[in-house]
């Protein structure tokens, strides 16, 4: 059957080519990112108990979930965590399966819990997941019927819902810093150098023309911070590597770091255990990263929450993480074509290789037309989509960033 694809030409400017620009990610010990991994991790965690005792992944969705701030007393030295994080986990998920001719049932909850609390002491240096965090799940079980769907293995998995699916590449210059200090803050290295940052990072870049000012928030853990003259020297030798780091993006960039701060009340970005949700900071699934990891207002996106969908049939996830796939390949290999935007959707119940439509749009480069691209383009969507099993794969094997 021939596939839906579609390509046009965007009439007007790149995103580089605006005048103002704005650029957000959510490190990831933000509240939003902690939730959306723990999320994540349910799924991954369900899909290797399916995989290992059924052979197949089984429907779930677990991709509603909800972080309710704690209450801490964080000061120069130390502190304790008063009131512990309560974090919930709710969905669907096959709890009861017929296989060889008897009813096995699903340790749902178990699986959920023990993979959410792997997940946050993988993620967090100074959170214990069992002391600072009330962890719930509210998992039902999903149809019966679905169950057969998912264990037949050969053929193409049907759309479980009409979603949209939206990837953009290449990432512009303001877009690959703010993501870039993002990672340096949180890099393995970077931690060793300077234990006292924490987690949660949060960095917003405001692009006026040539002018970049980049905001960042940096949660620092008060047991490794002994005086305000110990964080202040901190804070100015973390803002030297961020700037070293932003030397190399040919844009004037200016960095503030951890501007909330008033030494004269004394006031300062401090934590416990390295995240602001330990404080009455607030986090949902969905409401944070988009699948590229980045929240770009200017851009074309999908609202939909990729973390804790299942990774076989569910197009509000691997539409997404295909449509940034499919527009990396577009923008890379397609001589002419500087920006390019994937927008997929699906039709419940049709096979998710069979979208209602695949359809890209491109900024071209001057002089280039938009006969002269379209059928590589084609090529890249069309393949692409017949290649989407290749997806849940990158997903199970954590190779696609999803928040």
């Amino acid at each position: 059957m021939a596939r839906s694809l579609h390509v046009e030409q965007i009439q007007g400017y790149g995103v580089q080519d605006f005048e103002v620009e704005i650029v957000e990610r959510k490190g990831k010990g933000h509240p939003d990112s902690l939730i959306d991994g723990a999320s994540e991790s349910v799924s991954l965690g369900l899909s290797k108990f399916y995989l290992e005792n059924f052979g197949a992944i089984l429907h779930h969705n677990v991709d509603k979930g909800i972080l309710v701030g704690g209450e801490a007393n964080a000061k120069f030295g130390g502190g304790r965590v008063v009131q512990p994080i309560y974090l919930l986990v709710a969905g669907r998920a096959t709890a009861v399966v017929p296989f060889k001719g008897r009813e096995v049932r699903v340790p749902v909850e178990k699986i959920a819990k023990k993979s959410i609390e792997a997940f946050l002491s993988e993620t967090m240096r100074f959170l214990d997941p069992k002391k600072h965090v009330r962890i719930e799940t509210m998992i039902k079980q999903g149809s019966p019927d679905l169950v057969s769907v998912f264990m037949r293995k050969k053929e193409m998995p049907i759309s479980n819902d009409t979603s949209i699916g939206v990837g953009y590449a290449p990432l512009s210059p303001t877009e690959m810093l703010v993501l870039s200090i993002e990672r340096l803050l949180n890099s393995r290295d970077f931690k060793k150098k300077y234990p006292e940052v924490g987690e949660d990072v949060k960095v917003m870049g405001l692009r006026r023309k040539e002018r970049l000012d980049v905001t960042v928030a940096a949660a620092m853990v008060c047991g490794k911070v002994p005086d305000a003259d110990h964080y202040a020297g901190v804070v100015s030798d973390v803002k030297e590597e961020i700037e070293r780091l932003a030397s190399e993006v040919d844009l004037r960039v200016s960095i503030k770091l951890n501007a909330g701060d008033d030494p004269r009340r004394g006031a300062y970005y401090l934590t416990v255990t390295g995240t602001s949700a330990e404080q009455g900071d607030d986090g949902n699934t969905g409401r944070g990263n988009r699948v590229n990891g980045l929240i770009s207002p200017m851009r074309q996106y999908s609202m939909e929450a990729t973390a804790g969908k299942n990774p076989i049939n569910h197009t509000g996830k691997l539409f997404n993480a295909l449509a940034i796939v499919a527009a990396e390949r577009i923008a890379k290999e397609v001589p002419g074509v500087s920006e390019s935007y994937v927008r997929i959707l699906s039709r419940i119940g049709y096979p998710i290789d069979q979208p209602q439509i695949a359809s890209a749009a491109l900024v071209l480069e001057r002089g280039r037309t938009l006969s002269s691209v379209r059928g590589d383009v084609e090529s890249i969507l069309d393949e692409s989509l017949r290649a989407i099993k290749d997806v849940t794969t990158l997903i199970l094997k954590k190779r696609v960033q999803l928040f």
